[in-house]
């Protein structure tokens, strides 16, 4: 048994540093093709696309579009955290009924309406953490000391998150506060496979595939708003 054990421990070790392999090539491979600073402006134009689109069905799509070129470009996300916060979100809604009663637990009803906006704000909040792990990157460097103040914690932010496996619950206290000294004293040091002469390093320019590729994803993102915006002038106007 033991030996069976060990060997089913090995074996899963061998699967997760493939896996985390395979994630860092990714990642260089996203870095090489896009700037920090074209990511974050492609992220300050579509994050409005989400939020002006009124249709729930849209904003489900941009949530599962934005997780999957989170996975894409190497960026880490636990599935388990990003669903629970969604759970809870649609939870604390249904707290408030509204519209139809669709099932009841004892006192507690589950309404259509609360239910429908539940998951609205869910997957538009989820959407919004997607796209920013997609568009903010550790070397972000924004002119200004204001700039400087966001990019930092936007650095800083980027670190705690990689190291997180650092933080137990047994030690919940000592290890942040162990993290926090490493992280003052030596100005964000490695952060698993990133190192801080990395992180300081120059952005690199967007390639001509890049371009493209963010052209696409941001006129598809506003595609449904441009549709909007079309039938409600034709319906005004024309009809």
């Amino acid at each position: 048994m033991k030996k069976i054990k060990e060997k089913l421990t090995q074996f899963r070790i061998k699967i997760k540093e493939k896996l985390t392999e395979f994630r860092i090539k990714r990642q260089i491979a996203s870095d090489n093709l896009f700037s920090a600073r074209a990511l974050f402006i492609t992220g300050l134009i579509i994050m409005p696309a989400v939020l002006f689109n009124p249709f729930t069905v849209f904003r489900i799509f941009a949530f599962v579009a934005f997780w999957f070129l989170a996975w894409l470009t190497g960026r880490k996300n636990n599935p388990l955290i990003t669903l629970a916060v969604i759970l809870c979100i649609v939870l604390f809604n249904l707290i408030t009924p509204y519209g139809q009663v669709l099932y009841s637990i004892g006192n507690f009803k589950i309404t259509a309406g609360a239910l429908s906006i539940g998951i609205h704000r869910a997957v538009t909040l989820g959407a919004l953490i997607m796209i920013s792990r997609v568009t903010i990157r550790r070397d972000l460097r924004i002119p200004g000391l204001f700039g400087e103040l966001i990019g930092e914690s936007f650095r800083l932010f980027s670190v705690i998150l990689n190291q997180k496996h650092r933080i137990t619950r047994k030690n919940l206290i000592t290890d942040i506060d162990n993290l926090m000294v490493e992280l003052s004293a030596d100005g964000c040091v490695n952060s698993g496979t990133e190192t801080a002469a990395t992180a300081a390093a120059p952005a690199l320019k967007t390639k001509p595939v890049g371009f493209v590729m963010i052209a696409i994803v941001t006129i598809i993102s506003w595609l449904p708003i441009a549709m909007l915006i079309y039938f409600r002038i034709y319906n005004r106007f024309i009809i």
